[in-house]
């Protein structure tokens, strides 16, 4: 009863707090083309990798690595600096390998036109790459974007924009690059769907996704994280229906991952997710302890296919 009767209060009421929340380098030729076709040659600048000045040694190939999923809404000041401590420091997400965040700005007022991925890049010694889809006017600000960034080097970097306009044409992508970590090569894709879209039109936005894994070969592992903004009722069977078919499990199922007060209710909803193919997850859990944003960080450990179990430190 208490289910039906939230998503009856999110189905009135989203609209309300969704406005007020948001206001590649290809390797090969057919990574190049799809990347064209998908941004578009006057929003090349909208897709972004680098790495840090510095950057932070890897030890021999490990057993293990730890991977993040989390939407950071756009922080920056103080609290992004309190994030960077905490994906250093952290029991339960410092020292990841990976991370994949969404709501990442970049030349923004409301952050201070702050390249956000590139200052965590820069304090954690990491690889990065950043993508948003393309602003809804030629004159307006750039949209918030989602990011990759690793311990390991990034190739093979893809901006997606994803199918289906939200809202006064607002547009959503995700990011994909290839992870090599030791002899072993990762897709991982870090996205970002519509809110305020039909159910079955943001299940196309994540199949759009796994249309740019089938470029690859099937026996690649491959992780699809990120914030799918799944609250509708049938939103969590669809999604579990379409990653189950196409080889994908998960750690989490209908654990909450976002948390916000509307009209003075209290919303916890499944918003987050990470997917797995060909990979193991050995611990994982949400930090429900960070109230940074609005959605807690999702964090796993993996095993790694004929990995030696070594120390990333």
């Amino acid at each position: 009863m208490r289910g039906k009767v939230v998503l009856l209060v999110l189905s009135t009421i989203l609209p309300l707090f969704t406005s007020l929340q948001r206001t590649t380098s290809g390797s090969s030729p057919d990574a190049a083309s799809r990347q064209k076709e998908s941004q578009g040659n006057d929003n090349s600048h909208l897709l972004e990798v680098g790495k840090a000045l510095k950057l932070r040694q890897v030890g021999p190939t490990p057993a293990e690595i730890k991977v993040i999923s989390y939407n950071i809404r756009w922080r920056s000041g103080e609290q992004l600096s309190k994030l960077i401590k905490l994906f250093r420091d952290d029991a339960e997400i410092g020292n990841a390998a990976i991370l994949g965040l969404q709501e990442v700005d970049r030349k923004k007022k409301r952050s201070g036109s702050t390249n956000t991925v590139k200052l965590i890049a820069d304090e954690l010694g990491l690889h990065y790459a950043w993508a948003a889809p393309p602003p809804p006017k030629p004159d307006s600000e750039e949209e918030t974007g989602v990011a990759i960034l690793s311990i390991f080097p990034l190739s093979d970097v893809h901006r997606i924009v994803l199918p289906n306009e939200g809202p006064n044409h607002r547009r959503r992508v995700a990011l994909g690059a290839t992870v090599r970590v030791g002899e072993i090569s990762l897709r991982v894709y870090s996205v970002h769907a519509e809110t305020r879209i039909p159910l079955d039109q943001k299940i196309e936005q994540l199949d759009a996704v796994l249309q740019d894994l089938a470029h690859y070969p099937k026996q690649m592992p491959a992780i699809v994280l990120g914030d799918f903004n799944t609250w509708e009722a049938d939103a969590e069977r669809k999604t579990n229906m379409l990653f189950n078919e196409a080889a994908f499990q998960t750690p989490f199922h209908s654990e909450a991952t976002f948390s916000r007060r509307v009209l003075f209710l209290p919303i916890e909803i499944k918003l987050d997710w990470v997917w797995l193919r060909g990979l193991q997850f050995n611990t994982y859990g949400i930090d429900r302890a960070i109230g940074i944003s609005d959605h807690w960080p999702l964090w796993t450990n993996l095993k790694l296919p004929n990995g030696k179990k070594k120390s990333l430190r």
